[in-house]
């Protein structure tokens, strides 16, 4: 880390500690406002910090802004505001980078531009308007110089800090992996340092949106390191679009085609973008909405996305001791777990969901609902559940900002059988049957040595049973067969929630 990030970094910890001490020092917790003001201003100066430290740790704050587990009510509120926006830079600090990944003539592949007003700017990277010779319209996004540096050396900071807390604090560790958390973000933020990254996610992504008629990814145009060339974006941000410039007919087929695209990346493709905020989603009247930014996105495996759609099947059959299940299946119960605790309380909270805001379900809210209880219950939880949470959220309140009135759970059911579909064709196919093949061979050549040892154990009068919520062994050799399991349990689900909607029509 250089000096000078070193000496930002202490600086605004100890503007932290000072402000902590002196409210500290006034009575009733904090000023006037008693101890809930003091806890808003403390969120508050957290947040400033957070934006001040840049990219990485903005990040950080937004993953924490889905954890109630972790952090109180007045932090995320605050947490949520956070945006990564900076200052302009003047077009000279961007130059000698364009010239370095272009080439001394970088500026004849351009017709024109726009270097006095940025389309954009950021803490990583600051973009321009500008025309190629050919006259078609482009934006030019460019790095930030250094900042792929600043940003490697904050990763490396915060890793070792996570590991000294994990020794300082196992217990919390146990249920909060905070390194594995972390590396989650370093995953996801890494093609934002790269733009040949960011360049292959857009153009994976774009085949994905071709099969939706207003869904659209720009093109990509030429892709560096450090600079990224691709098609200009039409219209507004989502957050700034005029409703009543749409007919209500176009504003339902874009947001429900901004749902289902997502919920395919979720369950289908399993690569998702990880932060669809209103600021990235851009509209105009006949014209699909853009989807830009694809530095950071999430990627999934099977088992976590069938676990995720499976939980949200139950949520909205009103299941509780389902919902209990999916989620301890996605991640695995601490030796202070209480997992019957957990399904007391998902039965008292599923049916708050199911049936009191069933037309407007809130996936993104819920989840984060179900992680504070887990926590608390000693169930140890998937890291990519924060960024899943946070994906959700986002793209569900950017839908909102051009269609309030559409009904998620609708998109849901409908999507899902078109889903489940590719799910059991997957299921199906000849290389995963190779693998369950593979599997259920491996299982049965462990089987003689598990039996042994459990004759072992009989003799020894030593066995015991150790059971979870799903009533399988912890530490059992049935994978195969769980997942077929899995499989069943979310066609049956489906094929009853869909039946469910069906009768309601």
């Amino acid at each position: 880390m250089s000096p000078r990030r070193g000496r930002l970094l202490m600086r605004t910890l100890g503007h932290l500690a000072r402000r902590e001490a002196a409210r500290a020092l006034l009575p009733s917790g904090g000023g006037p406002d008693g101890q809930d003001g003091a806890a808003v201003r403390r969120a508050r100066d957290l947040r400033h910090a957070l934006e001040s430290l840049g990219p990485f740790y903005v990040k950080v704050g937004q993953m924490l802004a889905t954890r109630p587990d972790i952090v109180t009510p007045e932090m995320i509120r605050e947490l949520e505001k956070l945006q990564d926006e900076a200052s302009p830079a003047p077009f000279r600090h961007f130059e000698p980078v364009l010239r370095e990944e272009l080439g001394p003539g970088w500026a004849q592949q351009f017709r024109d531009i726009d270097v006095d007003r940025p389309l954009g700017t950021a803490s990583l990277a600051q973009v321009y308007r500008a025309v190629l010779p050919s006259g078609r319209p482009v934006a030019v996004k460019i790095q930030r110089p250094g900042v792929r540096e600043t940003v490697a050396a904050d990763m490396k900071l915060m890793g070792s800090l996570s590991r000294f807390a994990a020794r300082r604090a196992p217990r919390f560790n146990e249920v909060i992996d905070i390194e594995a958390m972390l590396n989650v973000v370093f995953d996801a933020m890494r093609p934002e340092l790269d733009f040949v990254m960011e360049a292959r996610n857009m153009t994976e992504a774009a085949a994905a949106a071709a099969d939706f008629d207003h869904i659209a990814v720009p093109d990509v145009v030429k892709a560096t390191g450090r600079v990224l060339v691709q098609s200009l974006a039409p219209g507004t941000p989502i957050r700034e679009a005029d409703k009543d410039a749409f007919t209500t007919e176009e504003r339902g087929a874009i947001g429900q085609d901004l749902l289902a695209f997502m919920y395919r990346g979720y369950f289908v493709d399993r690569i998702f973008h990880a932060d669809p905020h209103p600021g990235n989603i851009f509209v105009k009247p006949g014209h699909p909405a853009t989807i830009i930014d694809w530095g950071m996105v999430g990627r999934i495996d099977r088992p976590m996305s069938t676990s995720i759609l499976l939980l949200l099947l139950n949520l909205a059959m009103n299941d509780g001791a389902g919902t209990a299940r999916a989620w301890i299946d996605m991640g695995s119960a601490t030796s202070w777990a209480n997992t019957s605790a957990f399904a007391g309380d998902m039965a008292a909270l599923v049916p708050q969901v199911a049936t009191a805001s069933l037309e407007e379900l809130n996936f993104g809210v819920t989840l984060t609902a179900v992680l504070q209880h887990s926590t608390r219950r000693g169930i140890r939880t998937s890291p990519m559940v924060s960024i899943l949470g946070k994906s959700f959220a986002n793209i569900e309140g950017s839908i909102r900002h051009l269609c309030p009135e559409l009904s998620l759970i609708d998109v849901f059911s409908e999507e899902l059988v078109s889903i489940v579909t590719d799910l059991v064709k997957e299921s199906l196919s000849p290389h995963q049957a190779v693998r369950t093949a593979l599997e259920v061979i491996t299982a049965g050549a462990a089987a003689p040595q598990q039996l042994r040892g459990v004759t072992r154990d009989l003799s020894n009068r030593d066995l015991s049973m150790r059971m979870t919520l799903n009533g399988h062994r912890s530490g059992g050799r049935s994978s195969a067969l769980r997942k077929g399991a899995t499989d069943v349990s979310l066609a049956l689900a489906t094929a009853m929630l869909w039946n469910h909607y069906a009768k309601d029509r």
